[in-house]
């Protein structure tokens, strides 16, 4: 049985690696076609894709929030909670990450909206829409992502330690800092923050992954299988995460195919925006000295967004059919595809930012 067991292992290892170096060649295809398969099924049958959107808990969509915990799971097996104090070693690429989020993000976010649709859009968009356009970006900038930053980091070999501490670190300052803030860029003496979603993104996305995984890697740990579980899960990381594109671009088909240039506009200061922090962050990092493996992850926690709070927060203060909305919902569909061409990026600059270090 054991030669049996070794050849299957030896198998499996093999076929994992063939399939992660497929992914990770053609990437830029997979997503490309994930989009487009997404549209396509999203026009075709958009009372099932409505459905499937309306499957949600305060405005959390639960088939997307499942394929994230399966995209999760691995990276966050792969972390040694007993060493979590080790963190603190990289308090500067922590300090950057917080910087970018909090003092740059929002308020670069704001200046870009208002540039772009305020000047050089405004004549194709609708008058009227424009403020509510920019409030929804601003939504977007205000809140740092929580959930896909752990597919960010795992796709770029980032410290585990480092990303679930800023991901706990961030969330802490959004329940104090997003409603200032936003009102401070909106104008707006009172902001009506969706502390259901907030609250509920975190024990879905932070809370219940976490104590699931400490639990389940202890158990692989006694029984020796921590490794051979990571590489069987690693295939179905990267197939959720091609399902979450599908899935995101078929719940907003009919809207992309209904009006495409009022989505491209919208993207471009929201694109500008991600590559904009997520290369200061890297740059910043790279100056301090931070290893790559903690300036990755730094560079993608500083430029995603918390597409659900954000859309959350704009159909409450402005309604569902408003242009805020509309915003807070291309964040939605620029994030998984644009974040992916940082990645690579980042990946394929290791080389250069390690010199630097030197």
């Amino acid at each position: 049985m054991q030669p049996q067991k070794d050849i299957l292992g030896l198998m499996m290892t093999l076929l994992n690696t063939f399939s992660m170096g497929l992914f990770a060649r053609y990437l830029t295809l997979w997503v490309l076609l994930s989009i487009i398969v997404g549209i396509a099924l999203g026009a075709w049958f958009p009372y099932v894709f409505q459905w499937l959107g309306h499957v949600e808990i305060y405005h959390i969509n639960l088939p997307v929030a499942f394929l994230i915990w399966a995209m999760i799971l691995p990276m966050l097996l792969k972390i040694d909670y007993s060493s979590l104090h080790e963190v603190m070693k990289h308090r500067r690429g922590i300090g950057v990450t917080l910087a970018i989020n909090w003092l740059v993000k929002p308020f670069s976010m704001a200046f870009l909206g208002w540039l772009c649709l305020e000047h050089f859009f405004a004549p194709y968009l609708e008058a009227d829409k424009i403020p509510e356009y920019i409030a929804g970006l601003i939504l977007l900038a205000a809140a740092p992502c929580t959930a896909m930053v752990f597919v960010w980091s795992k796709l770029v070999n980032g410290h585990p330690h480092f990303t679930l501490t800023q991901v706990a670190l961030n969330d802490v300052i959004m329940v104090v800092a997003f409603a200032p803030i936003v009102g401070l860029l909106m104008g707006v003496a009172s902001i009506a923050v969706p502390w259901d979603t907030l609250m509920l993104s975190v024990v879905l996305y932070i809370v219940i992954p976490v104590v699931f995984a400490y639990v389940l890697r202890a158990v692989l740990l006694k029984r020796d299988m921590l490794d051979e579980t990571l590489e069987l899960l690693d295939p179905v990381s990267m197939s959720a995460l091609l399902v979450t594109v599908v899935l995101l671009f078929a719940f907003q088909g009919q809207q992309i195919i209904a009006q495409p240039l009022v989505i491209l506009l919208l993207a471009i200061p929201i694109i500008i925006q991600v590559y904009f922090n997520s290369a200061l962050a890297y740059w910043l990092n790279r100056r301090l000295k931070v290893a790559h493996c903690v300036a990755g992850p730094s560079a993608l926690i500083g430029a995603s967004n918390f597409f659900e709070l954000a859309v959350a927060a704009a159909i409450a203060l402005f309604g569902f059919e408003s242009g805020a909305a509309l915003a807070t919902v291309v964040g939605v569909l620029v994030e998984v595809p644009v974040m992916l061409t940082v990645v690579a990026i980042v990946n394929r600059s290791k080389g250069w930012y390690e010199r630097g270090l030197s």
